[in-house]
Formats: structure tokens, sequence, C-alpha cells
């Protein structure tokens, strides 16, 4: 049962159209530190994380009916493909249960999670995210931005599942943090293969959705090099002043969600903001930017926030899929041909990864920025 840490809130109105965000925090001031046990002690968050106010959150908003697909039942695949075509068309978001994720691996990444960020401070920072880098620790991202700042930390890391045997969290855990966090390393190792597999299971029900061959995704992600992010929202004293994260659409192919029992996520659908309330048993999937462009915006990524609350913190992990970083993002030919026409130019994902991280601020018009952008600069992906 998902815990809803409710407060009377600002009820925003519907999500204006996002313009171009620029600020990378270049400015020359010392970035704000974000240290919850800190910030939670003063009767006002500081003006760094207060939204403008069509943008402030709602928290009492109706629930997304999105579809449940069983991962066990062999003899639906056809009917399954079908609800992903009919979700994905419209918002890209749906749950997948009896996955075959063990739930003791999903308890104890959850419960070293929490060990994570109940560090101190100077701890966490060990794994500081340095400018410019997709991993480490970051704090808010107040390095990175200057206003709109989220209220949230995350510790975001790189798997790779382009050589078999490869343990590129272990070691990062042992090399980042030191031999003490080895078990973390171990959990997280694992953890990132689970969720690996089961993208790729996905991959081919997408393939399906599509009217491609099942295998054609599945073979263009086999080698992935992803990201894996651990998210603390922290409660905070005025949440309906800030959010924990800001409307944007993924970046990457396939989000791969896992939630506590604390609500927060929210998706943009038919002009208002709805909720996905948390699931145990269950994963919460979204379509990426990456994605929409392989399949020539047939399935959309969808805009989409996550909102804090005054008494509880709220936890989740995310896998992000990504392609392998040299592989060219082209829409397979079976839907070229019925399409006509490019919707997106190609690239790949190390171009669209540090277009969003030195260029650009995530946002709803990501993707169509990345390829006004990839095309006025003559980027070649070969």
């Amino acid at each position: 049962m998902a815990i809803l840490c409710t407060t009377t809130t600002t009820t925003s109105p519907a999500e204006k159209e996002h313009e171009p965000k620029q600020d990378l925090g270049n400015d020359q001031t010392p970035p704000l530190i974000f240290n919850p046990s800190l910030l939670n002690l003063q009767t006002q968050i500081p003006n760094q994380f207060i939204w403008p106010d069509e943008e402030k959150p709602s928290i009492d908003i109706p629930e997304l009916n999105v579809p449940f697909i069983d991962l066990s039942r062999q003899d639906s695949t056809l009917e399954a493909s079908r609800l992903i075509a009919e979700a994905c068309t419209k918002h890209g978001f749906f749950l997948v249960v009896n996955h075959g994720v063990s739930e003791s691996l999903i308890s104890e990444a959850q419960r070293l999670m929490e060990r994570f960020f109940d560090m101190p401070l100077a701890g966490k920072q060990r794994a500081q995210r340095k400018p410019g880098e997709s991993c480490g620790y970051a704090s808010s991202f107040t390095g990175r931005f200057s206003t709109k700042l989220p209220w949230k930390e995350t510790l975001s890391f790189r798997f790779s599942n382009e050589n078999s045997g490869s343990k590129t969290v272990q070691n990062y855990f042992s090399d980042t943090l030191g031999q003490e966090f080895e078990h973390f390393g171990k959990v997280y190792q694992d953890y990132c293969e689970a969720m690996s597999s089961l993208s790729l299971k996905i991959m081919e029900l997408l393939g399906l959705s599509l009217g491609v061959n099942r295998d054609y995704f599945r073979g263009f992600f086999e080698e992935n090099d992803s990201i894996m992010r651990l998210n603390h929202y922290p409660p905070c004293q005025t949440p309906d002043l800030t959010l924990g994260t800001g409307p944007h659409c993924d970046p990457s192919s396939l989000t791969i969600l896992h939630q506590d029992q604390v609500n927060g996520l929210q998706v943009f659908v038919d002009n208002q903001w709805r909720s996905i309330l948390p699931n145990p048993k269950a994963f919460v999937v979204n379509i990426g930017d990456t994605f929409m462009a392989l399949s020539n915006g047939i399935f959309k990524s969808c805009l989409h926030r996550a909102v804090v609350n005054r008494e509880c913190a709220r936890k989740s992990m995310a896998f992000f899929l990504c392609p392998k970083k040299d592989k060219v993002v082209r829409p397979p030919s079976e839907i070229l041909e019925k399409m006509k026409t490019r919707k997106y130019p190609d690239f790949t994902w190390s171009m669209f990864l540090e277009f969003t991280q030195k260029h650009y601020r995530a946002d709803v018009n990501t993707l169509d920025s990345f390829s006004n952008w990839v095309i006025s600069n003559k980027k070649n992906p070969i």
C-alpha cells in the first residue's frame, strides 16, 4: 500500500511549454550545499529551491491508469504487446509484474540505499560527481544549476553489459568509496545485471508492439552501456514551493523504476498531472527520448516529475537503459518503410549524453532541441 504523505499545496495550472534551459550554473557565486539535516532546521527553504508559481506542485491529483504487463504469461505475449503499444503511443508508461527479479535482491538494494543516504555529507561526497559527468554523488545538482533546484540527492553509476563478466558497478564502489563498500558493489552489480536482463525482455515486447522483429531491439541493446541512479527525496518543510525532480523527459532509452511506499511520481497526460502510485511488486517502466527516436516518434517519451512532502522521505531506484555509446540511433527499416519521413537525425548515445550534461537542462523539448543542435552543428555520428 502506498504511503500518502500529503500536505496543503498550491495547485498548479497545466504545464506550460518549457523554453530551453541554459542555466548551467556558470556564475561566480559559490554553489549552495544541499545538506537536508541542516536545511530542515530552517523555517524557509533557500530561494534557489523555490519554483515559479506555474510549476509549483499539486499533491491531490488523479491516478494515471497504466497497464500491468505480466511477464510470466507466455500465452499472452500478443495481448501484452497490444497494451504496451496503446500506452506508449499515448504517454509511454506501464508497469511490469511477475518480472523474475528476486524480492530479496530488491529489498537489499533498498536497504543499502538507505544506509548510503544516512551517511554524513562528507562520507557521501567521497563519490562527488565531477562537472560534466553523469555519474557520482549529486546533492541537488547545486554545482550545475543555480535556480529551480530539485529537493533531492542522488548517487549514479555506470553499468556496462559489453563484456561478459564485467564488474563495472562492483569496481566503482570499491574504487570510489573503499573496500568497506564491497558488499554495496556486489548487490548493485547483481541488481544492474537483473535490470539489464529485464530490459532486454521488455525490448522484445516493444519490438512486437512496433511491428518489428522481436529480436531487433534486444540485439540493439544487448551490449548496453547504462546508468543506475539511487534517488533520495528528504522531507521538506515547504513542499508546496519546490519539486523533488523538475518536469522532464528521460534522455535515455528506457527507465525501469522501483519506488518505495511513498507517493511522489507524477506524469503529465492530457494536459494535467496524474500520479502513479507505488507498488512494491511492480516496476514502473517508461519510454525515453532515445527510444522515441528509435521508433521515429511513434512511442512517446512523456513529461514527468517527482514531488516531495513534509513528513516522509521518499526513495527510488532508476535503471536508465542506454545503447552502447557508439551505436548509431536510427529507426529500423520496417518503421521507415511505413512512415517514409524521418523525424530525427542519426546520432549516438554519447552525443546525446554530452548534450544533456554540458549544453542543456532536460525538459519536454530535449530531443527536438538536440536534433536541431545536431543538424545546425553538422554533427556526424559515424
